[in-house]
């Protein structure tokens, strides 16, 4: 049985080529009813993803179509870019190397290469988390703008997840204040019990942070009087990252 969404899906695929099609056109062309196509045409259209010719009533699409293809092909490019370091990253600290994009105001897990120790963070491509008590978030949020910051608190809020989640403003300001100091950021089981993950940011050549990348592993293991050297390690391979990204520092 065909649903809506895949209805949805045939509909956008026929307005691919060059020509402007309307209502009549698409329900003949693809065998769907009348009424099922103009629905389906007015949500899309509400959505961004088709526009509208007015004067002929024909549909075409949208420029919001652009964008997410856009935001598609950087997440491929970051990922073919980011794997050989993050490989590289991972054979030195035996440890889960992960990497995310900043994707409406939470961090996406893009890549993952797991440690092969028996006891250790597993693969969550696709998942979202927070940027407020995770290392890869935290370390994109501390290179926001203030006001971004400050609406994402409003919005979001700072639930707590964990004993350690940091739940005020003022502490995850003050968190985000000494993480540009150091340049990487330390999930000290403020996500997940008995986690720890050490994270930093990557830049794209406008200079913007739009992605991290971390190591993460059981606090068993993480002695946490050497995370600043693991924190060390995970900012060259950010920057380097970020320099194969087209991002250079100003002098």
């Amino acid at each position: 049985m065909v649903n809506s969404i895949t209805k949805a899906i045939y509909v956008m695929e026929a307005l691919s080529g060059s020509k402007n099609l309307g209502v009549t056109e698409l329900s003949n062309n693809l065998g769907f009813p009348k009424s099922s196509v103009h629905s389906i045409l007015k949500t899309l259209e509400a959505e961004g993803l088709l526009e509208r010719v007015v004067d002929t009533n024909k549909y075409h699409l949208g420029r919001k179509l652009i964008e997410l293809g856009n935001r598609a092909q950087l997440n491929l490019d970051i990922c073919k870019i980011a794997h050989p370091y993050m490989k590289s990253l991972n054979r030195l600290t035996d440890e889960t190397v992960l990497l995310t994009v900043l994707d409406n105001d939470e961090v996406l897990y893009v890549d993952c290469i797991e440690s092969k120790q028996w006891l250790r963070t597993y693969s969550v491509i696709g998942v979202r988390a927070p940027l407020y008590c995770t290392a890869v978030g935290k370390s994109i949020m501390a290179n926001l703008d203030y006001s971004h910051v400050k609406d994402i608190i409003r919005e979001k809020g700072l639930p707590r997840i964990t004993e350690n989640t940091i739940t005020t403003e003022d502490g995850i300001l003050a968190e985000l204040e000494s993480i540009r100091a150091k340049g990487y950021a330390i999930d000290n089981m403020e996500h997940e019990d008995q986690l720890v993950c050490v994270g930093a940011p990557i830049r794209n050549a406008k200079k913007e942070v739009f992605a991290s990348v971390s190591v993460s592993g059981p606090v068993s293991r993480q002695d946490m009087a050497n995370i600043d050297d693991l924190g060390i390690k995970v900012m060259e391979v950010a920057r380097e990252i970020s320099w194969k990204l087209g991002y250079r520092s100003s002098p």
